[in-house]
């Protein structure tokens, strides 16, 4: 009896684990090869779809190595600028470029696609197994599909660009008219790279708005007409006015010693420091800086530092603390504005 309720209980387990095993794969443990693991284009003619097949000992490779077999198809004509992306990205999937989306629906496909790291539109369609130590995969874009989908982002970016370039005089001649319009810029690229997949795809793609070309000679025309004025105070040999005008050159401004909207006022003040039982001079540093924007009486970027330097004289001492002093520029400084640059892309 116990034998016969053994054998019952080992033909159970084997019918549900053959059961299993025949539904973990699409077409896993059929011999026969689907017609597309020898040529795609007979299940997914080319006139409405592209299509190509990845193979691997394992299933996620596969499926990996056919999505990438079917982007090759696009080349790198298609391809943005690697640091446009990852800004372009950074503010979409932040939710930065909220505010510029009209719709919540537009909003979520532009979040969502973005996110992807692939062509947009591509499944895996079917996978098959042989049986024996490789799986087959298919990519499949469905071109209609995929057009609607680059489409859609070509049109969500012309709203953001209509946001972003569509500014009065006071607004277009600032800081922030710049930002603006360099961010602009990289949304310009991305949709041309839209625009492109969509044109490779047979379709018609949305018109884009404006080019990056334009947006970036704009900002360049921006920073031109408003050049950032450098007072300093208490300066050695104007290192110190070199060391913030390289910075500023950094990110295209121009600077001047006249009045200007924009002023840099840097107050620095060097002080004799004697410390007990030690024979060495030393001389602190400080240094106050403040970006202000003289139209709207505002500070828009504080900085402060200070440093005890010491040497063998006094004048050692002193030198050695410009030089702290031009390395937190470098540095410290350079950071700073960045970050307040960054702050202002976009608002």
């Amino acid at each position: 009896m116990k034998k016969k309720v053994l054998l019952v209980f080992l033909l159970i387990v084997f019918i549900f684990i053959s059961c299993a095993s025949s539904g973990s794969s699409r077409g896993s443990g059929n011999r026969n090869a689907p017609d597309w693991v020898a040529n795609a284009e007979l299940v997914f003619p080319r006139v409405r779809y592209f299509s190509a097949v990845g193979i691997a000992p394992e299933r996620e490779r596969a499926e990996a190595n056919a999505i990438t077999a079917l982007s090759a198809f696009f080349g790198q004509s298609i391809q943005a600028d690697s640091t446009e992306i990852a800004s372009y990205q950074h503010a979409v999937i932040n939710g930065v470029m909220d505010s510029w989306i009209d719709t919540i629906e537009m909003r979520t496909n532009v979040r969502t696609n973005v996110s992807m790291d692939n062509l947009l539109g591509v499944e895996i369609r079917e996978v098959w197994f042989d049986s024996r130590n490789t799986y087959y995969a298919v990519a499949v874009m469905d071109k209609a599909r995929a057009i609607r989908i680059y489409n859609d982002l070509i049109q969500a970016n012309n709203n953001i660009l209509n946001n972003l370039i569509n500014m009065t005089a006071d607004e277009r001649n600032s800081m922030d008219g710049v930002i603006r319009y360099r961010f602009a810029a990289v949304v310009a690229d991305m949709s041309a790279s839209y625009r492109d997949v969509v044109m490779l795809l047979d379709g018609r793609p949305v018109d884009i708005v404006a080019t990056g070309e334009s947006c970036r000679l704009a900002a360049q025309d921006i920073v031109r007409s408003i050049p950032i004025g450098i007072n300093v105070t208490n300066d050695r040999n104007a290192r110190f006015h070199n060391a913030f005008a390289r910075i500023f050159a950094n990110h295209g401004f121009q600077t001047t010693a006249a009045a200007s909207r924009y002023t840099l006022n840097v107050n620095v003040v060097f002080t004799p420091v004697d410390l007990p039982g030690n024979p060495n001079p030393f001389s602190r540093i400080e240094m106050d800086v403040s970006l202000a924007d003289r139209s709207r009486n505002i500070t828009l970027l504080p900085h402060n530092f200070n440093s005890r330097e010491g040497g063998i004289t006094r004048a050692e001492a002193e030198n050695r603390a410009v030089l702290a002093g031009e390395r937190n520029i470098n540095e410290a400084f350079a950071k700073a504005l960045s970050d307040y640059f960054n702050s202002l892309s976009p608002r």
